[in-house]
């Protein structure tokens, strides 16, 4: 497989299913496709397959990486590692919201720096927009923009939004855009409202579901034919690395790749099953578990009790359980405050919804204390949920079914303008 002129897609975005691997001794540093990979069910991202191959795809061209923790190979090197050790260094290195090494915490980054592992310059990309980023592109002088970030499915999660903005900034400077695609770990399912425009943020840039059942690779492909013409720019170059041996309904720990936080309160797959919904929380004022050793699984405030759980459990939420939990976060909300809530856990990954589940907690909490439950003031819900539907039908009294119908419409309408751009079964 060779990532040249002639096999990128001109003005149009494609996918590239990479070839059978093998042939020849690997390039130094680099990872071979291990024996029986697809008669083992063993799943190879898009990063393995062009590790596997020396990173020759890349050779001649003057790469930027837009990557951090995540952009790893099954034996630990990160990408960038892999590809100085190969011999093909990139010019720079971007990094996302935590930093591209990932030190920083939410809201952070670690700033620009010369990587002291590689020598590769690394900017911060993160709260950059696209006319911020295009400079830095021409800044440091690539044609191609490598993205591997794993991505939580979520839309409020924001590295997705970040390729995004990378997208419309190598759109606007020439730079064609490689995506390394990874398994979406909480699968293909859909669930949730579609951003209204009018709430748009750094936390949701574009309509989509708030659960948007895709990968990267499907979000790029749905970015530069949806969105990115609305931008009045089109992507030249887009090419997409698919993932091997991974189908929509693929459990992450049946993948056989590696668990690397993605940020550092994203501590575990079932962390990132439950956070489309929980991590709703945020937008109140009751703890959604950082501080904690379980982020955005436990949800809790100083003064609720056992009565949490019990009409919870009463509800009998697919594939969800609950725990009644007392907890002292050590940092963010409630900082040395002794909580009480409870603790979800997915009993069954198929049956559960995430948000169907996070809003029964919400309507819940909000009738059993109406004197503890909020909003945060800024309306930070709005944000999360893509309007202020969900905030005003709970304030009204509204019930789970009610609250959950009401985007069924929205979500089939997205449902069916995805279609065309998903790459996996």
């Amino acid at each position: 497989m060779n990532l040249n002129r002639r096999r990128f897609l001109g003005a149009s975005a494609g996918a590239l299913a990479v070839p059978a691997l093998g042939g020849g001794s690997p390039a130094a540093g680099t990872q071979p496709e291990p024996a029986g990979a697809e008669s083992h069910g063993r799943v190879l991202t898009g990063a393995e397959q062009l590790a596997a191959q020396g990173w020759q795809a890349f050779k001649g061209r003057k790469l930027g990486v837009l990557s951090n923790p995540t952009g790893v190979l099954l034996n630990g090197d990160h990408i960038v590692d892999s590809m100085v050790a190969a011999d093909v260094k990139p010019a720079a290195a971007f990094g996302p919201e935590h930093g591209f090494r990932g030190s920083a915490q939410a809201g952070g980054s670690e700033g620009d720096y010369t990587d002291p592992r590689t020598g590769v310059p690394v900017y911060d990309a993160y709260g950059a927009d696209a006319t911020k980023l295009a400079s830095l592109f021409t800044k440091a002088g690539i044609d191609t923009l490598v993205f591997d970030i794993a991505d939580v499915g979520a839309r409020f999660y924001t590295y997705i939004w970040s390729l995004y903005t990378a997208m419309v900034a190598a759109a606007r400077t020439g730079v064609a855009v490689v995506v390394l695609d990874r398994p979406n770990p909480i699968g293909g399912r859909l669930a949730g409202p579609v951003l209204d425009p009018k709430f748009a943020s750094g936390i949701g840039k574009k309509p989509i579901a708030q659960q948007h059942g895709m990968t990267v690779g499907e979000l790029a492909r749905y970015f530069a034919e949806e969105f990115l013409p609305g931008e009045g720019v089109k992507l030249a170059k887009l090419e997409v690395v698919q993932v091997r041996g991974w189908q929509r309904d693929v459990q992450f720990a049946q993948t056989g790749l590696n668990w690397v936080l993605p940020s550092p309160n994203m501590p575990t797959p079932d962390t990132a099953l439950v956070y489309p919904g929980t991590g709703m929380f945020e937008g109140t004022v009751f703890s959604e578990g950082r501080g904690t050793t379980r982020p955005f699984e436990i949800i809790g405030a100083p003064g609720l009790d056992w009565r949490w759980r019990e009409k919870l459990e009463e509800l009998h939420l697919p594939g969800a359980k609950f725990r009644e939990i007392y907890f002292v976060p050590t940092f963010n909300k409630f900082v040395n405050e002794t909580c009480g809530g409870v603790q979800v856990s997915v009993a069954d990954p198929r049956a559960f919804d995430a948000i169907r589940t996070a809003v029964a907690m919400l309507v819940t909490a909000k009738a059993l204390h109406p004197d503890k439950f909020a909003w945060r003031p800024d309306n930070y819900i709005d944000k999360l949920s893509g309007s202020d539907r969900l905030r005003t039908m709970v304030d009204a009294g509204a019930g789970v079914d009610e609250v959950t119908g009401a985007w069924r419409a929205e979500l089939a309408e997205f449902d069916r303008r995805r279609r065309r751009h998903l790459l996996y079964r």
